[in-house]
């Protein structure tokens, strides 16, 4: 194992504890909760069962996903013999982490270049979470290109070249207004010309019921498979997490018109529904990959389950 591969699990571990304290408006509610339902003695009856799914709904996990972990954590109940609320709420923390850790978060980069098509709807973070994606690479000694593909503001191309020289790459971009399908074919035929080991695609923010816009999603990813036959390698959604369920009917009509590989969450020290991350997860079968806190370049991290599960769950008994 070499010196990086030993100081990034230790990176890791501490950008989670300094999030872990930044989403109390996620958890606290949440686990005050959990707290309650861990309590000593608290008996695994009826109304133990009814309040989790109550719990469970209201942190945005949806009424599906709920009502199957509450059964199955009934049914582990009764064939292991749980005692109480806190071993029950522990056994609760474990099935999920357990699904969890089914899903690989890694992100597909092998290629050279790669190519990562970034989207999402508008104020969502796509444009910051590009820039810290870029420094992260750069950290790891990756070099990137960046396609401002964005070309219906003239600002969001100023915005994504302040962030360029943030995390210190190059942007490829035309004049506003311009196709953004011919951004990114400029941008893919520079990065291969340079050897360029990613091109991360920066689209316009869209709403995710203007069809004609999503359709013009679908034209930018015929133009990248054109150029480069598997790619794009990796369509990341950036969702923010504060908009709650709404954002599994943004991440359904994307992912029916991208494809998604992968999920990016920001603003998850902002949102009080901690469970819309699982949900996306239970209903797309895409995982989420990356988490975005803050607007510090190194506020962008790999999602690491358990460590999100603690900081959700707190401390209960």
């Amino acid at each position: 194992m070499t010196s990086d591969e030993v100081v990034a699990p230790v990176r890791r571990s501490a950008w989670w504890r300094r999030v872990s304290g930044r989403m109390d408006k996620a958890s606290s509610a949440f686990s005050a909760e959990m707290h309650g339902l861990a309590a000593p003695g608290r008996k695994l009856d009826d109304a133990f069962f009814d309040e989790l799914t109550e719990v469970l709904i209201a942190a945005d996990c949806g009424v599906e996903l709920s009502e199957r972990l509450t059964a199955a954590l009934r049914e582990r109940a009764r064939r292991e013999k749980l005692a109480d609320g806190a071993v029950a709420i522990g056994a609760l923390k474990g099935e999920i982490l357990a699904v969890m850790n089914t899903y690989d978060r890694s992100l597909s980069l092998g290629a050279v270049p790669s190519v990562v098509l970034v989207v999402g709807v508008n104020g969502s973070g796509k444009t910051t979470t590009i820039g810290k994606l870029a420094y992260r690479l750069r950290e790891e000694g990756r070099s990137s290109l960046i396609a401002a593909a964005d070309t219906y503001r003239a600002a969001a191309i100023d915005q994504m070249r302040v962030w360029a020289d943030r995390a210190g790459t190059d942007v490829v971009a035309h004049q506003p207004g311009a196709d953004p399908g011919a951004v990114v074919f400029d941008a893919i035929q520079a990065a291969e010309a340079r050897r360029i080991d990613v091109v991360l695609v920066d689209t316009a923010g869209r709403l995710h019921t203007k069809v004609n816009l999503m359709a013009e999603l679908g034209k930018i990813r015929r133009v990248v498979e054109r150029l480069i036959p598997e790619a794009p390698h990796e369509v990341l959604l950036v969702v923010d997490a504060t908009t709650g369920m709404n954002a599994m009917r943004q991440a359904l009509a994307f992912h029916e018109t991208t494809r998604l590989t992968g999920l990016v969450i920001t603003k998850l020290d902002g949102s009080a529904r901690g469970g819309t991350l699982l949900a996306v997860e239970e209903q797309l079968k895409v995982p989420v990959k990356l988490v975005g806190m803050g607007e510090d370049l190194d506020d962008l991290n790999v999602f690491d389950p358990a460590a999100y599960l603690d900081a959700l769950f707190g401390a209960t008994p």
